[in-house]
């Protein structure tokens, strides 16, 4: 998603978190244990972790992961003002699927055009190309990556995504990961109580992470590229779609149903059933469009 990014709020609770704990310097974070804790993945953790290092609140070591840098009594207060940073990314988003913003901008071009400050807007481009849609450019310009913007285009990636998945559930290259299957097992049962009150993005990085994990445990990198691109390109569309959720606890249990089977080392049955899955997926999703 997942690529999702969830890094202000996630860098909150981090600092949160080690200032109930009272942790003092050199104390670790582990990234796995933190994800499970608030029910994340483990990419948002890392990347929220970057971003505190890089303001001098935690260090890291190769090959060990992250330490607080200073006590956590001594940690000076967080300008993320979480919900401003989603006013600001539900606009750029609007705009990029309207067509209303060209390829390129400069970031004195987007703070005058939204008005706000340039720390909000580079933290919220920060996350915007973490979630693959934008990427920075030399000296201060952006450029935004293409996405989908027709509906024939949306109905052909969930169709290459539903053949292209598949397949790679029968490469004989396709080895179970268990802890990434535990981990996606924690994070759809975490789904199912939660959906009706997640923002979109939250919910969309869940399942691409889901589908992606699949992908990496095919051990070929082809496969797993061809499906981030696609993921990539049609994050706006998903956004943009009012869709009723009612679907999402059955989406889930499909889930982890595909898991089961796998287990249970009948990848014919669960080729097939992720196969059935996406395109049924599609024809909802599709039949939104005007």
């Amino acid at each position: 998603m997942a690529r999702a990014s969830l890094s202000p709020q996630i860098m909150a609770r981090i600092v949160d978190h080690a200032r109930q704990l009272d942790m003092k310097a050199g104390q670790h974070l582990p990234a796995q244990a933190l994800a499970d804790s608030f029910k994340v993945s483990r990419q948002p953790i890392v990347s929220a972790l970057k971003k505190l290092q890089d303001m001098g609140i935690v260090e890291a070591t190769p090959n060990r992961g992250f330490f607080l840098a200073c006590d956590a009594d001594r940690i000076p207060r967080l300008d993320t003002d979480a919900e401003g940073d989603d006013v600001l990314y539900d606009r750029i988003a609007a705009d990029r699927l309207a067509g209303a913003l060209p390829d390129r901008q400069s970031e004195n071009e987007l703070i005058r055009l939204y008005g706000v400050t340039r720390g909000r807007l580079l933290r919220v481009l920060r996350r915007i190309a973490d979630e693959g849609w934008i990427e920075r450019l030399p000296g201060n310009g952006w450029e935004f990556r293409e996405i989908l913007t027709s509906r024939k285009a949306y109905a052909d990636a969930y169709q290459f995504r539903a053949a292209t998945e598949m397949q790679a559930l029968l490469l004989p290259s396709f080895r179970i990961d268990r802890d990434a299957f535990a981990a996606a097992r924690r994070h759809q049962q975490a789904l199912l109580e939660s959906y009706g009150r997640d923002r979109p993005q939250k919910v969309f990085g869940t399942n691409v992470e889901f589908h992606e994990m699949l992908m990496t445990c095919a051990n070929n990198d082809f496969f797993l590229d061809a499906v981030r691109r696609v993921n990539r390109v049609r994050r706006l569309m998903e956004y943009s779609i009012t869709h009723d959720r009612s679907r999402m606890p059955q989406q889930c249990r499909e889930h982890l149903r595909i898991l089961d089977l796998i287990e249970e080392r009948d990848m014919q049955a669960a080729a097939t059933f992720l196969y059935r899955h996406i395109r049924e997926a599609a024809a909802i999703k599709t039949a939104m469009f005007a």
